[in-house]
């Protein structure tokens, strides 16, 4: 029997005393003890705050998001160890796969955000400057910066991996280090993974620590610049959240609870639709996946009351068909429950609901296993019940089956379907099943306050979906009301959790050097040479070029004319032009002052430019005329290297005047610029 440890103050530590049994949730046999007695909460709350803390504040954005790159890498090359163990939890190799890759795939998705999104720079630029004067000498902007304490994440046992890792990504790449937390079910393949990430040696000193057993008084140590993270019971959640000393200290604490979530199918989709078909499919999927404990499962299948025996009947024949058992049988579909303890929760939790609701399929006190033992190990049937009035009945709203259990309701009208999904007080997710767009539109409308997530499926994206069940790194996890208020997850917004943001106000110069990039009306300086001469290490935020002016001429928009194909009646013609509200007379392209600016920046030669890759945020702000006289101004707004590849992206702020400086149009361009250092190579992102 494993004897699981934790890693505390960069070292492994093992208990001697204080001792609960994981049990294998296939066979029941004993396998692993974990016990956190004897940890040193309060050392191990000042180790990461000092070395953690210390250690990812050396690294912008861009170094943590290639360590995770390099982890999620290491990771990978670990991953049928992983597997192997992760039968012991009752998964199936499906199951796995979510748990596992899936975890791993999360580190790899806020790897290339951080890259894409975030500045290589340890402050985080969150919205466009304010200005706040006339003469623009005052303004106003918002970083965000690393909370400067320590993120402490308790985990649920359903994910042992993937639970671990979703905190994981967004904590490390915002430059917070963390604690973890994982529920003792299944905490023996948490710690397997957690020993690789410490042996791959990518995370950096007390980045990451590990309680294995309680948290002991860990909670009531913390203050306002630590974050709580949780993700289990609606009533374990309260009771964290209420301690008095996070209460008192304003720790900011998230929580994504279980809910009750609905799946909704619309009244066009009739048995001989495809949306009729997806519908049951993913009922199905999303009771007999993970055996159903899975805190986004469909717990309510709302569905119209014309619609209601066939959806049963369709269901019911696809349950009979399901193979339960040991999941190194092929042939088997669903595992077990993760626990003894839980397969007697999911019990009691269908014997409340039986009063309420009758059993169209299964029975919880049978099931045929195959290869293994129904009483030994953590077995259940799939439980479909049908609620008798579900719209008078808040009890099928509130009492959830943490298992392989879902409940059909009926309803007549959509104001009931999206009465019913809202009667769950919260949801993490939801999702419509339907062709007609009317319908769906009226239930998105709604109901989407209730839900933090919300899947609608038809026939042209059902192939494509992810599914009801899979919460996303690129879109928020969590939920309003009883799914516990927080949210994880949605790309860079995760990010930002574990980050403060703070309003600066004071001059653009000063804020430019705080934040890496230039802000409109900042100091300038002028390089010796021409800006594209200069290899990416000896360009400067703020550098600047202010070029000759050229004359617009009416020969220049015939030709721009001629060359694009742009033929409309403002620049081509005098009287339709001057009726136009916005014009005197015939306007040059902007277009074409774009392309004319190029050809008064760029500088011609080979160099160290390697190509422009992209315009962001164009703006043509007053109209050009034949005889106005444009004058470029270009400056160096903002460097981020792409480490091993030989070269870095700089952005250039371009602003194109008139002859009166009126600013005519104004725009970012993207360079490839390379490094006078390594050579350049391939980028693969």
């Amino acid at each position: 029997m494993l004897t699981l440890n934790s890693f505390a103050q960069g070292q492994w530590h093992q208990a001697d005393a204080g001792f609960k049994t994981c049990h294998n949730a296939i066979t029941g046999e004993p396998m692993a003890r974990i016990s956190s007695q004897d940890l040193d909460f309060a050392t191990m709350r000042d180790y990461a705050r000092d070395k953690g803390q210390s250690s990812l504040a050396q690294m912008t954005f861009h170094e943590r998001a290639l360590m995770l790159k390099e982890l999620a890498l290491y990771l990978l090359s670990k991953k049928d160890d992983f597997y192997r163990l992760s039968r012991a939890t009752g998964a199936t190799r499906q199951d796995s796969w979510i748990d596992i890759e899936g975890g791993i795939g999360t580190l790899f998705v806020y790897s290339g955000k951080g890259r894409r999104e975030m500045p290589d720079h340890t402050v985080y630029i969150d919205g466009a400057y304010e200005p706040l004067s006339k003469d623009g000498s005052f303004i106003g902007q918002h970083i965000c910066t690393p909370m400067q304490g320590v993120a402490v994440h308790i985990n649920a046992f359903n994910f042992p991996c993937w639970g671990m890792l979703e905190k994981l990504a967004p904590t490390l790449l915002a430059g917070m280090p963390a604690i973890v937390k994982p529920a003792s079910d299944t905490a023996y393949l948490t710690e397997l993974m957690f020993r690789e990430m410490i042996a791959s040696g990518v995370l950096p000193e007390g980045s990451v620590q590990l309680i294995c057993g309680s948290t002991g008084n860990l909670l009531d140590l913390l203050d306002g610049q630590d974050v709580v993270a949780f993700t289990g019971s609606a009533s374990t959640g309260q009771y964290l959240k209420s301690k008095d000393n996070i209460m008192r200290q304003g720790v900011r604490f998230t929580m994504e609870a279980d809910s009750l979530n609905c799946s909704i199918l619309t009244p066009d989709a009739t048995p001989d639709t495809p949306e009729f078909k997806a519908y049951v499919n993913e009922v199905v999927r999303e009771m007999t996946v993970k055996c159903g404990q899975k805190c986004t499962a469909i717990r309510r299948a709302i569905v119209p009351n014309s619609l209601i025996d066939a959806v049963a009947e369709a269901i019911s024949e696809q349950l009979k068909n399901l193979v339960i058992g040991d999941p190194a049988n092929e042939t088997v579909k669903m595992g077990a429950l993760a626990s003894l303890d839980q397969q007697r929760e999911v019990r009691e939790r269908v014997a409340e609901l039986s009063q309420y609701a009758v059993t169209v399929y299964g029975d919880t006190d049978q099931v045929e296993v195959v290869d293994g033992n129904q009483k030994t190990g953590a077995f259940i049937s799939p439980i479909l019940l049908r609620a008798h009035n579900a719209l008078t009945c808040p009890e099928v709203h509130d009492i959830e089956a943490f298992g392989p259990v879902s409940t059909l309701m009926g309803y007549d009208t959509l104001k009931e379907a999206a009465q019913l999904a809202n009667m769950g007080e919260g949801s993490l997710v939801g999702s419509v099943f339907g062709y007609d767009d009317e319908a769906v539109n009226e239930l998105v409308i709604s109901t989407a306050s209730y839900h933090g997530r919300l899947l609608l499926i038809n026939r042209d994206s059902a192939k494509q979906s992810s599914g009801h069940g899979s919460p996303l790194p690129h879109l928020t996890h969590g939920g309003p009301g009883r799914a516990g208020g927080g949210e994880e997850l949605g790309g860079i917004r995760g990010v930002l959790h574990y980050m403060q943001r703070t309003a600066l106000q004071g001059s653009p110069t000063t804020l430019t050097r705080i934040i890496g990039q230039y802000l409109p009306g900042a100091q300038t300086s002028e390089p010796a040479q021409h800006p594209f001469k200069l290899h990416f290490e000896d360009l400067q935020i703020g550098q600047s070029l202010t070029t000759e002016s050229r004359t617009i001429t009416l020969a220049d928009i015939e030709a721009f004319a001629d060359l694009s194909g742009d033929r409309f009646y403002a620049h081509m013609d005098e009287e339709a032009a001057a009726r136009n509200p916005f014009f005197d007379q015939r306007v040059a392209h902007g277009y074409f002052i774009v392309s004319m600016a190029a050809g008064l920046f760029v500088y011609p030669d080979e160099g160290p430019v390697l190509a422009n890759y992209g315009l962001d945020d164009l703006r043509f702000t007053e109209p050009v005329y034949p005889g106005d006289d444009i004058t470029i101004h270009f400056t160096c707004k903002q460097k981020a290297y792409r480490r091993g590849k030989g070269y870095g992206e700089v952005r250039w702020f371009i602003q194109a005047t008139n002859q009166v400086d009126e600013v005519v149009a104004q725009y970012d361009i993207l360079t490839l610029v390379a490094s006078k250092y390594e050579p350049v190579v391939e980028d693969d992102n």
